[in-house]
């Protein structure tokens, strides 16, 4: 876990693959928090009936989603590094042929969208604020080259942060005006994952680790636990 001087912090390239980091001084084992970003148009208007953490198959449906499965995990924190429980960690993509789960979206692409793909799952945090999801390997679209996952935590009634996590080194990720629009090298780094290939999968599948760090709060004491 690398540690980092805040006036130094457009200086620091050499920990960049880190998946957070820490400051030092008067924040001490402070770590960044996840930058927000935009929710965008196409958070579900209509939820699906089937909104658990497996977005490959709806309901008991023998037909798989189009796409490379990806094994999403990672764990949801506090700035001082302690696991959130029971927090609802929400995410929303398009499916393989780049159509949402929104009306606004799937209707005018009907004859194109993957009807096996949910498009939406949740799951809540475990003690040590682990989550995870089965889900297809994002894919660019026009109007957005950067492939992402959005993503959405509450805890209760309370929305933590909105944010979408990218592929780290992926070619359309500099010509992504929301991507593009995160000036601090670090910040970008912080909405970045690696898909790696699983050893010894048969089916080709990837996993992507991505943890969430929320911002301090004066009520931050609320959301621990």
């Amino acid at each position: 876990m690398s540690l980092l001087h805040l006036p130094d912090r457009r200086l620091f390239l050499g920990s960049l693959a880190a998946s957070f980091f820490t400051v030092k001084g008067a924040f001490a084992e402070q770590l960044f928090a996840t930058p927000r970003l935009t929710e965008g148009p196409f958070y579900p208007d209509k939820l699906p009936l089937d909104q658990d953490n497996d977005l490959i198959i709806i309901n008991d449906s023998i037909t798989p989603a189009v796409g490379e499965i990806t094994h999403l995990t990672g764990r949801v924190l506090t700035a001082s590094g302690e696991p959130v429980k029971d927090a609802t960690v929400e995410i929303w993509q398009c499916d393989a042929n780049a159509v949402y789960l929104h009306t606004r979206d799937s209707g005018p692409k009907a004859a194109q969208q993957d009807k096996h793909f949910q498009g939406f799952g949740r799951f809540s945090t475990a003690s040590d604020g682990g989550y995870r999801f089965r889900t297809i390997k994002p894919v660019p679209y026009p109007g957005r080259p950067a492939p992402h996952i959005h993503f959405k935590v509450k805890k209760g009634d309370r929305e933590l942060i909105v944010s979408q996590l990218m592929m780290r080194g992926f070619d359309g990720n500099l010509r992504d005006g929301v991507f593009n629009g995160v000036r601090d090298v670090i910040d970008r780094e912080l909405l970045v994952t690696d898909f790696k290939p699983i050893p010894d999968s048969k089916t080709g599948e990837l996993s992507a680790r991505f943890d969430i760090v929320l911002g301090r709060t004066p009520d931050e004491r609320n959301v621990r636990g």
